[in-house]
């Protein structure tokens, strides 16, 4: 059985949250891909043959407590510190501890470490040679993703596991067995949650079960005082108004929930660009934010096919600094529905990002001499501007076969309009223009 070098809180003390936490991989709620009858985790731990690892989730879905089983079914010694306190002396302090451990006939030394992105490189490095001689079995929980919060060289030692969010029923399964349980949850207390305020709980909760667990021993608190009777109100005041969805301002939910709100838009998807918008407004997200990534949908992806997306969406950016939440946020509603339903284009956006790639590849081609500047007289001797042709005394007031890039690239195109939307219309006439340019090709 794992130990421990935290000291033991008498039980009356403990949050609900820690006393329930599951002594066994069979009351583990959720999980089910790492720990269910084929999960890979499971099967890991059950031969005690368990590697250092990552466990990588929100909060409230089991880290710490796979951390701890990690050290029950190896036989471990655990030990257990927090990267928001500690730092690369208690990394060697921890070492020193299981070589001793090890001395005196012990198994093997879990390290777990909470809260591990929040070292940083040296630190992490400092687990290094004790993972390497198999003096610790490093275990990490991080909320961020390892890919960018832990080094290639930790990560390259220890394997990830993802934890996913728990489902609405596993969350009212651990409520319950917080209720029926007399020895360490709340059956002796005798709370009394009908089936309508479980599931409240349970939603507002969010995936997260010590969120839940938390408002259930307040709800029990307040009912043993005699404060009053447990009704939906008072479940809703606990809650805090209902709880709260995932996001975070730098993490990963952020990014993906940009990232989904980008491609909703971009798939003409009025109705999720809508969910993830308003899902992030109420994580809150920066409403001036969102209004900005709007103004880059509408030139990227929405582009000239319908070059009234910009101005729409710079009408919103402008109407939310006007009016403020919550009066503005609906005129960031109004211009992600209108860039999801408008014609699509990215032809600029590529057009773009070519003509980026030849300035950097080919240097600074000179400009035309024909092009060039000419307000003094020297420059006017040297040729500047000789041979120009002003397109407005020309016929359509277009300069046929004339050419504006640099000689070495003069053919060279990077916009080419869609079919879709307003860019139709300019296709045809760029089209116009160009048969216009070999008339007087031939005719030269």
């Amino acid at each position: 059985m794992a130990h421990s070098n935290e000291p033991e809180l008498s039980p009356e003390l403990r949050p609900l949250a820690d006393r329930l936490r599951p002594r066994s991989l069979d009351e583990v709620r959720g999980q089910s891909h790492l720990l269910g009858k084929d999960g890979v985790l499971r099967r890991g731990l059950e031969s005690g043959r368990v590697p250092s690892m990552v466990l990588w989730g929100p909060p409230g879905t089991g880290k710490t407590t796979l951390a701890r089983l990690v050290a029950a079914y190896c036989h471990a010694e655990f030990i257990s510190v927090s990267a928001v306190l500690a730092g690369v002396k208690d990394i060697r302090a921890a070492a020193e501890s299981a070589r001793a451990h090890r001395a005196r006939g012990g198994g093997a030394t879990v390290l777990f470490v909470d809260e591990v992105h929040r070292f940083n490189k040296a630190q992490q490095d400092a687990f290094l040679p004790y993972v390497e001689d198999g003096t610790l079995i490093f275990v990490g929980a991080t909320t961020e993703n390892p890919s960018f919060a832990l080094t290639s060289a930790l990560l390259s030692r220890a394997r990830i596991f993802v934890l996913k969010p728990l489902g609405e029923s596993d969350v009212e399964a651990i409520i319950d067995r917080a209720l029926g349980d007399t020895e360490r949850g709340l059956g002796r207390r005798r709370l009394s949650l009908s089936p309508e305020q479980r599931a409240l709980v349970a939603r507002a909760a969010d995936g997260d079960a010590r969120r839940a667990l938390n408002a259930v021993e307040m709800l029990a608190d307040l009912a043993s005082d005699g404060v009053q009777a447990v009704t939906e109100a008072l479940v809703l005041e606990v809650l805090g108004g209902g709880g709260s969805r995932r996001f975070d301002r730098q993490g990963d939910a952020f990014y993906d929930q940009i990232s989904a709100l980008h491609k909703s838009v971009r798939g003409s998807s009025p109705d999720a660009a809508l969910y993830w918008l308003t899902r992030m407004l109420d994580g809150g997200c920066d409403p001036l934010y969102l209004a900005r990534r709007l103004v880059r949908i509408a030139s990227e992806d929405v582009g000239n096919a319908d070059p009234r997306g910009l101005r729409i969406a710079l009408d919103a950016w402008e109407a939310q600094e006007r009016l403020g939440s919550p009066e503005g946020e609906l005129m960031l509603a109004q211009a992600a529905v209108y860039l999801a339903c408008a014609a699509k284009s990215n032809a600029v956006y590529v057009a773009f990002n070519a003509a980026r790639e030849d300035v950097r590849a080919e240097g600074s081609l000179e400009v035309p001499v024909h092009l060039r500047n000419a307000p003094t007289g020297l420059m006017k001797k040297l040729g500047h501007g000789r041979d120009y042709r002003y397109a407005h005394d020309e016929p359509h007031a277009y300069a046929a076969g004339e050419s504006y890039l640099p000689e070495s690239i003069r053919q060279r195109r990077y916009y080419f309009p869609s079919d879709r939307g307003l860019e139709r219309q300019i296709a045809e006439k760029l089209d116009w223009l160009r048969a216009l340019d070999r008339e007087h090709g031939k005719k030269s």
